[in-house]
């Protein structure tokens, strides 16, 4: 047996990037973790008080003018990709393909976030109105199954974002 080893496991959560990040700008937020990934389960959901309206998605889509933009809205609502054209002084966007996803945004299919986005490429973000109304939102933090609840005027300024309608009707 090895000395000084120590067999039990800490159960302690290690901070992602993202969670640094909010950390080093004293942006408060609160970690959630959905133990299967995307598959959301329906204890989960009530343990951290969220339905699918509060759980936000950040895609990723190109312009014909200003390259890449970012527009989040709640993962039951349908991005309107004329009204963020709109917005971000496009004529038109295109969602980015999967397969380029990661090497535009830094992040893989679910796990894009606009903080770590802003942090690294300062890609114009545009947060759906809904999510000022609401006062918060929750967003991938950066790995699959990992989410931050974050308020939604601090996440804004904290990334330059710009709140608009951005939902299809």
């Amino acid at each position: 047996m090895l000395k000084g080893f120590n067999m039990a496991k800490k159960t302690k959560i290690k901070k992602i990037l993202v969670e640094q990040i909010l950390d080093k700008a004293n942006v408060p937020y609160e970690t959630i973790v959905f133990e299967d990934g995307m598959n959301r389960h329906a204890d989960e959901m009530e343990k951290y008080h969220l339905d699918d309206h509060s759980i936000y998605k950040t895609l990723a889509l190109t312009g014909n003018v200003t390259g890449p933009v970012i527009g989040i809205v709640p993962i039951d609502a349908h991005l309107d990709e004329k009204k963020l054209a709109v917005v971000s002084g496009n004529k038109k966007v295109n969602m980015i393909p999967t397969k380029d996803l990661q090497k535009t945004t830094g992040y893989v299919h679910g796990a894009n976030n606009p903080v770590g986005i802003w942090q690294n490429k300062k890609f114009p973000i545009y947060i759906d109105e809904s999510a000022r109304t609401a006062g918060e939102l929750t967003v991938s933090a950066g790995e699959i199954g990992r989410s931050s609840r974050i308020n939604a005027e601090d996440l804004a300024q904290f990334v330059s974002g710009t709140f608009a309608d951005l939902q299809q009707a």
